[in-house]
């Protein structure tokens, strides 16, 4: 008996931990731009205008940009000399309330049954299982990402991606590195892109 329920609450738990890993959500993207292909050259980086100042944050984003850009075509200026483009980056980090989180302590009422003499009865059958403690639920962090390539000498904006995830709070992927590398990844998948049209990056 004892090592039935011992069986029984490890089953439990293993399905709890599949039910419990979180999925590595894809990435939205859509970009916009003036037709490919696309002059290239020397390129900078700077935060979208209302944002504040540059932190470490923007940082990580930015620097993001600049590794995926280096590798359609772009490349950095020399000290001491002006970019031929700017990459504008902007970006925002919400939180909403997700899924409740499945575990936790239940408590199970079975049914019993009733045997009357002379061989009748009535049997009663069945059970029902709920929640002790108030529910818990999962926080969704949902990042969106915005660059916009400009031309420095005149100010026209070439290219524009924008894109947009959201990963469990608790999970890696929802840190401020990992989410800026996909999110980056995610724009330049085939740059320039079919301009006007969303896609699934996963």
């Amino acid at each position: 008996m004892k090592r039935n329920l011992a069986l029984a609450l490890a089953a439990t738990a293993a399905l709890g931990a599949c039910a419990t890993t979180p999925r590595v959500a894809p990435v939205e993207v859509s970009r916009f731009h003036l037709g490919a292909p696309l002059e290239t050259g020397t390129l900078t980086t700077e935060p979208m205008p209302g944002t504040g100042a540059p932190g470490l944050e923007f940082r990580s984003y930015a620097a993001a940009v600049e590794t995926e850009a280096l590798k359609n075509g772009f490349t950095i200026p020399a000290s001491g000399t002006t970019a031929q483009y700017v990459a504008v980056v902007g970006f925002s980090r919400t939180a909403r309330q997700g899924p409740p989180k499945s575990g936790g302590l239940t408590i199970g009422l079975g049914g019993g049954g009733f045997s009357g003499g002379n061989g009748g009865g009535v049997g009663l059958g069945g059970g029902v299982s709920f929640p002790v403690g108030k529910q818990r639920y999962r926080e969704i962090v949902v990042t969106q990402e915005t660059v916009q390539i400009r031309r420095r000498r005149d100010g026209t904006v070439i290219w524009e991606g924008r894109a947009e995830t959201s990963a469990d709070s608790a999970a890696p992927d929802a840190q401020t590195d990992p989410t800026a590398a996909k999110l980056a990844r995610a724009l330049f998948q085939g740059f320039p892109g079919e301009s006007g049209r969303t896609i699934t990056v996963k």
